[in-house]
């Protein structure tokens, strides 16, 4: 007989389950959960159980790597300040669009 397969573990076929194995992620829920833990806003214990999966399966850290990459990409291109006039235009829009609802 072959090996059975671990529910969760990445090196187990594709890896794309959401079996949970002791304090381990499957790759749908790494993946689900990948922006929140880029944000810093998992629990400890979260962070640590995507850490550990994240260290074990290639997919899903590539994942992580092009979403970091990206995400860095986008705060060095989105410094420069809004100017002031569409600051106001979107104020007056939005105001304007409030009298109308209330009416």
């Amino acid at each position: 007989m072959g090996e059975r397969a671990v529910p969760g573990d990445p090196a187990a076929g594709s890896g794309h389950g959401s079996d949970r194995a002791a304090g381990f992620v499957g790759c749908d829920e790494t993946i689900e959960r990948l922006y929140s833990y880029l944000d810093g806003e998992l629990t400890e214990q979260r962070r640590l159980e995507i850490t550990r999966h994240l260290d074990l399966c290639g997919p899903c850290v590539g994942a992580y790597g092009f979403e970091a990459e990206l995400r860095k990409v986008i705060a060095s291109r989105c410094k420069e300040r809004v100017p002031e006039a569409l600051i106001e235009r979107v104020a007056k829009a939005l105001q304007a669009e409030t009298i109308r609802q209330a009416n």
